[in-house]
C-alpha cells in the first residue's frame, strides 16, 4: 500500500468513523490478496471516502487527467498526490479516451491491486439505481478478476450533489459488501458483457434496496467517474 495512501487512510478513515459511525457488513468478502473490482452504486462524492476508509486494502481510484497535467506549484502538488495515492488517470472526454483508461486499469488488476468502479457512470440524481454500463464487465473479464458488489446507503445525506464537503453527524450510513462474482470462463462478447453487468446491478440493488431504473442515468456536462 502506498505510504501516502496509508497516511490518508488513517486520517480520513478515523474522521469518517468518528463523524458518521457507519454500519459495515460483508467485509469478509474482500479477498486478502489478488486483483478485484469493487462495483458500487453512486450516491455521493463521499462514497469514495467511505469505501477507502473501510476496505483494508489499497484501492486504485480513478482521477481525471487534469490532476496529472497541472502546472506550477499547484500542478506539482496534485500530480505528486495522484501518483502517491496510486490513482488511475482517466480523460473525461469519453469515447476512445475512456476505453484507454479502462485498458490502463487491467495491468493494475493483474498485478493484484483493487479498483473501484461505479457502473452507473455518474452519481444518481434522485437516489434510484440506474442501468449499469458494461465497462465494469469488460474490465473484469479482460483482467480475469472477480467483481465485488458494493451497496452504499445514506451517503447522499452526508454530501448531497452540489455540497463541497461531507457534513458531519448528518445521516446514517451503511456500507454493504456482497459475495464476489466470479468471471472465469465468461465470454467477452457484447451480449455476455451486458448480462454480467445486469447481474452486478441486481446484486447492488439487493444490497441497497434502491428502486431500479432500466435506463442510463441522465448525462451531465462532465461525467463524475469513468
Amino acid at each position: 500500500m502506498p505510504l501516502l495512501y496509508t497516511i490518508g487512510k488513517i486520517i480520513v478513515g478515523n474522521t469518517m468513523k468518528l463523524g458518521w459511525h457507519p454500519h459495515v457488513e460483508g467485509l469478509e468478502h474482500i479477498p486478502a490478496t489478488g486483483g478485484a473490482i469493487l462495483a458500487g452504486n453512486h450516491l455521493s462524492v463521499a462514497d469514495e471516502l467511505f469505501l477507502g476508509s473501510f476496505v483494508p486494502r489499497h484501492i486504485a481510484f480513478w482521477a481525471k487527467s487534469d490532476y496529472f497535467d497541472g502546472t506550477g506549484v499547484r500542478g506539482f502538488f496534485t500530480r505528486n498526490l495522484m501518483h502517491g495515492l496510486g490513482a488511475i488517470r482517466v480523460a473525461r472526454t469519453g469515447g476512445r479516451d475512456a476505453l484507454t483508461a479502462f485498458d490502463g486499469a487491467i495491468p493494475v488488476l493483474k498485478a493484484g491491486d483493487m479498483v473501484a468502479v461505479y457502473p452507473e457512470g455518474t452519481r444518481s440524481p434522485d437516489g434510484r439505481l440506474y442501468r449499469g454500463r458494461t465497462g465494469v464487465a469488460r474490465l473484469a473479464v479482460g483482467a480475469g478478476v472477480p467483481i465485488i458488489p458494493v451497496g452504499m446507503i445514506g451517503t447522499e445525506r452526508v454530501q448531497p450533489i452540489g455540497q463541497p464537503y461531507p457534513m458531519p453527524f448528518r445521516g446514517k450510513v451503511t456500507i454493504k459488501f456482497g459475495k464476489p462474482i466470479d468471471v472465469d470462463g465468461r465470454p467477452g462478447d457484447r451480449t455476455a458483457l451486458r448480462a454480467l453487468t445486469d447481474e452486478v446491478m441486481a446484486e447492488i440493488q439487493r444490497l441497497t434496496g434502491q428502486e431500479y431504473v432500466p435506463r442510463y442515468a441522465p448525462a451531465k456536462a462532465k461525467p463524475d467517474t469513468a
